[in-house]
């Protein structure tokens, strides 16, 4: 049975800045539900990956510690321990000094490792802008519908003359259906965007734990011990 009111009747009666609103609406929605699941794929994965840290530092030597690592070029825990072998080969066979060799050992592998991370954080961090600006902005893209709709139903009541409820009632609840429109697509990316967020932190603290055990292996010879 068809409704005079609801989704399908705003579309239907609604003129071309509504139905704007609304695909605008629905492509912001898209637009954060796809960021929301392949984020949380991938720090289901680099969760997965960081769990690999005790097999590598149970290996016998460094080259078999990186070979116990999964292969492929997205594996952060690989790409800081090949980054960091290099930084140690750099500064222990350059002979000709330049500009940048200035840095002892520890300064210069303590350099290499944290352009590592900073790449990958940038790189776990895309698309969270989609969400920050989805959740900052629908609410009020969904207002500015609920405000036409409701300018063009006062209109109509006017050139109807009448202002009875259920002259009223439709129009208005049409309008207002807008306004949750927005909402539902913003709270789900202000809460995706949190739960992102705090997923990113627990992977970047593992591998902040990693980088520091790789800087002490290089410059003492050492892993260092935790005391937890």
């Amino acid at each position: 049975m068809n409704s005079q009111f609801g989704l399908m009747n705003v579309w239907a009666q609604g003129d071309w800045v509504t139905k704007a609103v609304a695909l605008i609406l629905l492509l912001m929605s898209l637009a954060s539900w796809m960021v929301i699941i392949i984020k949380a794929l991938d720090i289901m994965k680099y969760k997965r990956l960081a769990s690999e840290v005790d097999a590598f530092w149970k290996s016998p030597d460094f080259a078999q510690g990186i070979a116990n690592l999964s292969a492929g070029a997205d594996n952060p825990l690989r790409q800081l321990a090949q980054q960091g072998i290099e930084a140690a080969s750099h500064v222990e066979g350059h002979t000709n000094p330049q500009l940048h060799d200035s840095f002892d050992v520890s300064d210069w592998i303590t350099r290499s490792l944290r352009n590592t991370l900073d790449e990958f954080t940038g790189k776990l961090q895309s698309g969270l802008a989609i969400l920050a600006s989805v959740g900052s902005t629908a609410p009020f893209v969904g207002l500015f519908g609920t405000v036409w709709g409701i300018y063009h139903a006062l209109l109509s009541i006017g050139m109807a003359g009448q202002a009875t409820i259920d002259k009223v009632a439709g129009p208005i609840g049409e309008a207002l259906i807008m306004t949750a429109l927005g909402l539902a697509v913003a709270i789900p990316a202000v809460l995706g965007y949190n739960a992102l967020v705090r997923g990113n932190k627990s992977v970047l603290l593992k591998l902040n734990r990693f980088a520091h055990d790789l800087h002490a292996y290089f410059v003492t010879g050492a892993r260092v011990k935790s005391k937890l």
